[in-house]
């Protein structure tokens, strides 16, 4: 985002999700700023559909989602693939090394930063693994390419899912060190990043906390 161009900022409004286990969830409105901002499920079993909402993956009971003015499921100015950056931790892997997955994000995010993509992977320890098949790794292991992946990818709405879940405390401490970088650059960037988690997370600076019913 250029200096002077306004923010984006994703719009929810009157949001039911209608689902049995996601019922409780029901005319939500939000407003998700540049920045981060953290949705806490503690029940856990309505987050990562309303993430998918989010993400225009999946459509709500009621309601409306709009980016600037815009469904995500719409075309352009709307986040399509290239500006949205969403993925499932529990969705099968490719066959497909770390390091051939990044090569496909970097040409499909115009805003890709290979530097990042490479500190995140030193700094969460997947320097070993970033040539051999995703679906071998550990669950641990795809959470952090995951996460090296979502912040080095750039995009303008990026959402992400139990950061910190199967991660070592080392990996964590660097997770909260990357997204409070992020937070810091999101003034001049615009960018808008949406974390759900089962509880919540310290030490970060997070622009809102939502909790849900």
């Amino acid at each position: 985002m250029n200096p002077g161009t306004p923010h984006a900022s994703l719009h929810v409004t009157h949001l039911g999700l209608g689902a049995d286990d996601c019922a409780r969830v029901s005319g939500l409105s939000a407003v998700f700023p540049a920045g981060l901002s953290l949705i806490v499920d503690e029940e856990g079993d309505a987050k990562t559909h309303l993430l998918r909402v989010l993400a225009g993956e999946a459509a709500a009971d009621a309601g409306t989602v709009q980016w600037n003015g815009t469904k995500p499921s719409t075309p352009a100015p709307a986040p399509g693939a290239q500006h949205r950056f969403w993925r499932d931790p529990r969705a099968p892997w490719p066959e497909v090394s770390p390091a051939r997955w990044a090569q496909d994000l970097a040409a499909r995010y115009p805003r890709w930063d290979a530097a990042d993509w490479q500190a995140h992977a030193q700094g969460l320890g997947l320097a070993e693994h970033l040539h051999k098949e995703l679906f071998r790794l550990s669950t641990g292991s795809k959470r952090k390419v995951l996460l090296a992946a979502a912040l080095a990818s750039g995009a303008p709405l990026t959402l992400i899912d139990e950061p910190e879940a199967a991660l070592d405390w080392a990996s964590i401490r660097y997770l909260r060190g990357a997204l409070t970088t992020e937070a810091g650059r999101s003034s001049a960037t615009g960018r808008v990043i949406v974390v759900a988690n089962c509880e919540p997370v310290p030490d970060i600076p997070w622009a809102q906390v939502l909790r849900l019913p």
